[in-house]
């Protein structure tokens, strides 16, 4: 039932979970989403309900309102929703029972759905949520009860496929695994899965020893070749997947990388494909199931642009929205927008163009974190994009600090590391010395939208990626232009650039095209090594530093060690 409001409903979401995060909606206006590592420095860090998060603080903040001004609270635990760590009545910023401020909850994977289908702008979609684990049984909606295609004991959500129209998103199919063991965990030989994110994970596991470095199982799965075929990992029937444990059994191994490369690399290539083919087959029973022509797609499953460039081209969906916070971050967008439509009635289709989700910071803010870092110099430049640029072409590696910072896991080029891709040097530079991580890492090329079709086999396809979360083929000709961000494949995982949503970034690579003839730059996040990207510019000036870039940019500034 819709309610009338004399203004609009203010809705805070938080995603409680171990990628914690809050989003705070005034109307459909996102006023701030932030992850709590951000401000902690801490990566991954969780947030509980009973908590007072920063993150928390941090959106009341810059909004300028209290606890007590809010309309509701909506609350996505990944875990059991009794749990007294997420008690909301217990958290000493938000004070429901003295503010009397409505608290709700919602399921993990909803969550992950509407975070997707409220910014994708569609009136109706197929939804599809992939990840390692999401909510139990006790805490699913009976219409999620309903369409559970296999009952286990103690089961938590892995799968879940929707479909969503207006302000319901109504669930066709869900998969659950048993007693939460989505990852066993049997150190020191490889964990055994029981969903399609648990395989990515416990592969991770075994080559890097960290369930949770699923990007360099991607990033290193282009060396390899293929030794096991998907059905070694799992079977596919029409309850669900039958996870097998033939690969856990064939690396009885307690060595991790760089020992065993070969095998390693054929490893991640075998789990690679293996995924691509679950996902592709999820995609095409959801198309048959929902009837939409458009998908919308989250999880942490979904940041695997390989597997993503195949649903464009294969799955048979007309039009494909993936947020850019599809890891659990964006479990806080979908947590406020549920609110917001309980309190409304109405979906306002609103498009996402931008993932600048933080707060602003002023020229004040950066003079004083230059003050307090020290041994910095800091030197004020009226047109500092051209200045970027000279730095860019002279070979300089400069941090980019540009607007209000992004949400997800994909620095977008507010909270960038930038340098030249002409220069074939600079991925064992950035590996090496600055990012210090293994160096078949690979980095993303950043390039104007209109320049796409001249750079990236696009089979008479437009190419947009603008959360950098497809991969494609660079064109044969065009390779070794730009080697340094060009993958062992030929491949890269770009990110596409308009002056409307990119504003001052996409207008630092336009005036390095226009001094080089290339349109695209090599963009990387803003941290150094185990950190998050970088929040404040005190963070971005101690990055610096530490991590020897040459400059840091700032709207108007340029700031260099003394």
């Amino acid at each position: 039932m819709s309610l009338t409001f004399r203004q609009e409903p203010w809705v805070l979401g938080i995603n409680a979970s171990h990628n914690g995060a809050v989003c705070l909606l005034h109307g459909d206006q996102i006023v701030a989403a932030i992850q709590e590592e951000r401000l902690t420095r801490f990566k991954r860090q969780r947030i509980y309900g009973a908590t007072p998060a920063l993150a928390i603080a941090y959106c009341l903040a810059h909004a300028g309102i209290d606890a007590g001004d809010l309309d509701m609270i909506v609350i996505s635990v990944q875990g059991r929703n009794q749990n007294a760590e997420n008690d909301l009545s217990r958290n000493r910023i938000l004070r429901p029972r003295q503010t009397g401020v409505r608290v709700e909850r919602i399921s993990h994977h909803l969550g992950h759905a509407i975070s997707a289908f409220a910014l994708s702008g569609f009136a109706d979609s197929a939804v599809l949520v992939v990840d390692g684990i999401g909510s139990p049984w006790d805490d699913l909606l009976p219409a999620d009860r309903a369409v559970v295609t296999r009952q286990v004991e103690d089961g938590y959500e892995t799968v879940s496929l929707y479909h969503a129209s207006g302000t319901e998103v109504a669930p066709l199919e869900k998969h659950l695994v048993p007693n939460n063991d989505w990852l066993t965990r049997d150190d020191p030989v490889m964990p055994r899965f029981c969903s399609l994110g648990g395989m990515y994970s416990a592969v991770a596991k075994q080559i890097f020893d960290g369930a949770m470095e699923a990007g360099k199982v991607m990033g290193l799965s282009s060396f390899g070749t293929a030794a096991f075929a998907p059905d070694d990992f799992f079977s596919i029937a029409e309850d669900g997947f039958v996870y097998h444990d033939t690969v856990p059994k064939a690396f009885q191994l307690s060595e991790r990388w760089p020992h065993h490369i070969e095998r390693y690399q054929d490893l991640a290539r075998s789990t690679q494909e293996a995924l691509e083919h679950g996902i592709l087959h999820l995609a095409r029973r959801l198309r048959r199931l929902s009837g939409s022509p458009r998908l919308c797609y989250a999880g942490g499953v979904a940041l695997n642009g390989i597997a993503n460039e195949r649903l464009f081209s294969e799955a048979g969906f007309d039009d494909i929205f993936i947020v850019p916070s599809a890891e659990d971050s964006g479990v806080a967008i979908g947590a406020a927008f549920w609110g917001l439509w309980q309190l409304t009635g109405v979906n306002s289709r609103i498009r996402l163009a931008s993932d600048a989700l933080g707060k602003p910071y002023r020229t004040e803010d950066i003079e004083a974190a230059v003050e307090s870092v020290g041994s910095i110099r800091l030197l004020k430049e009226y047109d500092y994009i051209a200045a970027a640029a000279d730095l860019i072409c002279d070979g300089r590696i400069i941090g980019w600090f540009s607007g209000r910072s992004e949400l997800g896991p994909r620095a977008l080029g507010q909270r960038s590391i930038i340098c030249d891709p002409r220069r074939p040097e600079m991925p064992a530079q950035l590996n090496g010395r600055i990012k210090r991580r293994e160096s078949f890492r690979p980095f993303a090329p950043a390039i104007l939208q209109d320049a796409v079709p001249d750079w990236f086999e696009a089979n008479g396809a437009k190419i947009k990626s603008p959360f950098m979360l497809r991969v494609s083929r660079f064109q044969d000709k065009q390779r070794g232009k730009v080697p340094a961000v060009v993958h062992v494949d030929g491949s890269g995982r770009l990110q596409t650039l308009t002056r409307e949503a990119n504003g001052p970034f996409h207008d630092l690579v336009e005036e390095f095209n226009r001094r080089t003839g290339v349109p695209i730059v090599l963009n990387t996040s803003f941290n150094g090594p185990g950190e998050p990207i970088v929040e404040t510019p005190a963070d971005a000036l101690r990055c610096m530093c530490a991590n020897g870039l040459d400059a840091c940019v700032f709207p108007g500034l340029i700031a260099v060690r003394a």
